[in-house]
């Protein structure tokens, strides 16, 4: 049976298809792609959702008159904190890779199977690519999820993958999930996998994952004594509707506003002293050991380690009206409804932002390394506080910080994107704080991504300029000329 479709672009040309209903996803957008004349592209409908390649246009539920859109693939650099080194997934579905300890970035053994890739993950030293049919690929550090074999056989049919420290959780179209990397800290969740059904959200802690299920039910599994073991709860895991995660404990946010933690108990695991408190909860943020909420009427309650985040005593009767909260490894800051910002943990870390108060006016955004914080404010000014050596002191560079658009941080420094495409850094010169060696490249830049020690800018021209540790990709030079000029 033939189905007929209208295929549109972002700049509104478009183009009526008739497919049969066995053919696949992938042959409706090759077809649409050569009628529209783009290169490799998505095929989306309203939601957004993509559709992906393997997929019958029938098992897609694709019907008479379904309108849908072919968005090119964007050149998109995956990393995260944490991870020593980078992955371009370029626009024609190939990966390029760069930087990484234990050969984390060194995708040369699979790059033949890295074709049609749909998106990078990356965990501590190894990379996971999912690709249009819905399998995986992987390489990097073996014990880190940089080898996948043992479970290859069930990447199938994979929507999305997670990548945490040490291991990597796939999430199948049929709402099973797979896991991988270090079984110490949730690479093996075989003794939990007949309850890991329609899984609709994944949080890590360092040693333990929790699975958020469609029916408000948490799973939960690896090293037990860090919230790897929730029977404790397990009564009081009901409605759950969203999971957030400490380095050692976890917190469940219930339909009803209230909250369920569990893990160590030093460090986030207890909120029984705060458990009158915890009602009409909205949001739950967490440092390395403590967990702040904000509550509907904006105050906020902490609980966990009290030097660092878990104790909100000293600035209780400041935190009014609070929108959204930030956490450094050990540290806090809230913005407030009127731009203002209080901090609370370790003082050195940025819990103490007494220094720069009277700069912490109309604040729109703050971004944590380390120990470190740094306000955009609504002038694209940038004020900074904590340990100076984890990007705490941007005086050397606070002249140069006007029109900020964007600011990453790694682990002890920062990168700012201005308006006009350029690039400003600071923090610890050999892990990313220092950008002058490639500062006349810095022209365009479109975004900034971060590893654990290093940053690579994507410029206009589909070129990338990193900088930083080059173990952690802070050298691309080995790789140049892969990049691309995007249509």
């Amino acid at each position: 049976m033939s189905v007929q479709v209208t295929v549109s672009l972002l700049s509104g040309k478009t183009v009526s298809i008739d497919v049969d209903s066995t053919s696949s996803v992938g042959e409706l957008r090759k077809d649409a792609q050569s009628q529209l004349g783009i290169g490799s592209s998505r095929l989306m409908r309203a939601g957004p959702e993509e559709l992906r390649d393997a997929m019958t246009v029938q098992e897609a539920g694709l019907v008479n008159g379904d309108e849908l859109q072919l968005i090119r693939k964007q050149l998109e650099i995956s990393s995260r904190r944490g991870s020593a080194g980078f992955a371009l997934l370029k626009s024609d579905g190939s990966v390029v890779t760069w930087g990484g300890r234990f050969g984390a970035s060194d995708s040369s053994a699979v790059q033949g199977q890295l074709q049609n890739v749909q998106k990078v993950q990356a965990s501590c030293a190894s990379f996971a690519a999912l690709l249009d049919d819905g399998s995986v690929v992987t390489w990097g550090r073996a014990v880190d999820g940089g080898d996948s074999s043992q479970v290859q056989h069930q990447l199938k049919g994979v929507r999305k993958i997670q990548a945490f420290d040490c291991a990597f959780a796939a999430i199948r179209d049929d709402g099973f999930v797979v896991t991988w990397g270090d079984p110490s800290v949730g690479g093996d969740s075989s003794h939990v996998q007949h309850q890991l059904k329609d899984v609709r959200q994944i949080q890590a802690s360092l040693h333990a994952l929790a699975a958020l299920l469609g029916d408000g039910s948490v799973v939960t599994w690896g090293d037990p004594d860090r919230g790897g073991d929730s029977s404790r709860v397990r009564h009081q895991l009901m409605h759950v509707i969203e999971l957030q995660a400490a380095y050692n404990a976890f917190a469940a946010l219930l339909a009803d506003g209230s909250v369920v933690a569990w893990g160590d108990r030093e460090l986030g695991g207890d909120s029984s002293s705060v458990h009158d408190r915890l009602k009409d909860v909205k949001q739950i943020q967490a440092c390395s050991g403590a967990f702040a909420a904000i509550l509907s009427d904006g105050s906020v309650v902490a609980w966990g380690e009290p030097e660092n985040g878990g104790d909100t005593s000293a600035v209780q009767h400041q935190l009014k009206g609070v929108q959204q909260i930030q956490a450094s490894f050990i540290a806090f800051a809230a913005i407030l409804e009127t731009g203002a910002v209080v901090t609370w943990g370790d003082p050195e870390s940025g819990g103490d932002s007494s220094a720069v108060r009277s700069e912490l006016t109309d604040v729109q955004q703050i971004q944590a390394s380390k120990k470190a914080f740094a306000a955009i404010r609504g002038d694209g000014c940038v004020v900074t506080w904590g340990q100076a050596d984890f990007g705490g002191d941007s005086s050397s560079v606070r002249s140069q910080l006007q029109k900020v658009q964007q600011v990453q941080a790694a682990d002890a420094a920062f990168a700012a994107l201005l308006a006009d495409g350029s690039v400003v850094t600071w923090g610890d010169l050999a892990r990313g704080g220092d950008s002058s060696y490639v500062q006349h490249k810095l022209r365009d830049v479109r975004c900034i991504q971060a590893s654990t020690a290093a940053f690579a800018a994507l410029l206009a021209d589909g070129s990338v300029v990193s900088w930083g540790d080059p173990w952690a990709g802070g050298d691309s030079s080995l790789i140049y000329g892969e990049w691309e000029t995007p249509m």
